[in-house]
């Protein structure tokens, strides 16, 4: 019985992220033969492969909103709001492909987002131009995401790596962001908290960054009956963000209550989306 919940509950997480064609996704990120970027040994491959990433995207998806530019090309072309699911979607295979696949079929992914990027443009309410191809508004974008995924499998992943690993990290994380069209992306911690510091005058929350926020944590387009497992997810994804950021989004620090409540449920739920994924060993 235990296991057929576990295959329930694992199917339908793995659809939400992947989609309808995951399996076959699946199927040929990991199965076709040839060259990939990163060896099995790589940091990234334990960062992106670990349930901490539910959350640390969340994380980055708050923190990312901060820049106005950012912000604005999001709230005018990603359709997160009509098809939020698709768009979670889209960004999972793309990371699982550019992380665990071939390298010509990481190269296309690439090629395919830059050519998304080229095509995004327009101007803020405020009338300041954006373009999503601006190798500087990518590096905050990465800068952000890094942090981000990176914060979460510190706290919350099945095996964390020292500090030499988390450096490797942000090394692989770095190939990636190069190929996007970032320029000189941060190749280690020290250089990524340096790099998110730099943009911090240039950010700030908008009324678009904290409607986005409002969404993310309160208005999920979810069943009522799994709202409470994705809150507790959202709640440590807070707990993620740097405290200017917080502050920014309205979202102040409650340390007791974190402490106590939210960061054991982040664990646990973490626990449990690791269990429900992975495969079931044979009795």
């Amino acid at each position: 019985m235990l296991t057929g919940v576990r295959e329930q509950l694992g199917q339908a997480l793995f659809r939400r992220v992947a989609g309808p064609g995951g399996p076959a996704t699946r199927a040929r990120i990991h199965h076709t033969p040839g060259p990939r970027w990163f060896g099995p040994d790589r940091p990234i491959r334990t960062v992106h492969g670990d349930a901490s990433m539910f959350i640390g995207g969340l994380t980055a998806l708050l923190l990312q909103s901060l820049h106005p530019l950012a912000m604005a090309a999001v709230a005018g072309h990603s359709g997160f709001r009509g098809d939020p699911w698709g768009r979670l979607q889209r960004t999972s295979t793309f990371l699982a492909v550019t992380t665990y696949g071939t390298a010509p079929d990481a190269q296309q992914a690439v090629d395919h987002v830059r050519g998304i990027h080229a095509r995004i443009r327009g101007t803020t309410a405020e009338g300041v131009p954006y373009h999503a191809a601006d190798p500087h508004l990518l590096g905050w974008v990465h800068a952000a995401e890094t942090d981000s995924f990176l914060r979460a499998h510190e706290r919350y992943g099945a095996r964390p790596l020292d500090a030499a690993g988390y450096d490797a990290y942000v090394t692989d994380t770095a190939r990636v962001a190069e190929a996007l069209g970032v320029a000189d992306p941060p190749r280690d911690r020290g250089e990524l908290a340096e790099r998110l510091s730099a943009y911090r005058p240039e950010l700030r929350a908008t009324p678009e960054a904290r409607a986005a926020a409002r969404f993310l944590l309160f208005q999920p387009p979810l069943p009522l009956a799994v709202r409470p497992f994705y809150g507790g997810l959202a709640a440590n994804a807070v707990t993620l963000l740097p405290p200017w950021a917080r502050g920014m989004l309205w979202l102040p620090r409650v340390p007791v209550v974190e402490d106590l409540a939210v960061r054991p449920t982040g664990r646990a739920l973490t626990r449990t989306i690791r269990w429900a994924m992975s495969p079931a060993r044979e009795a």
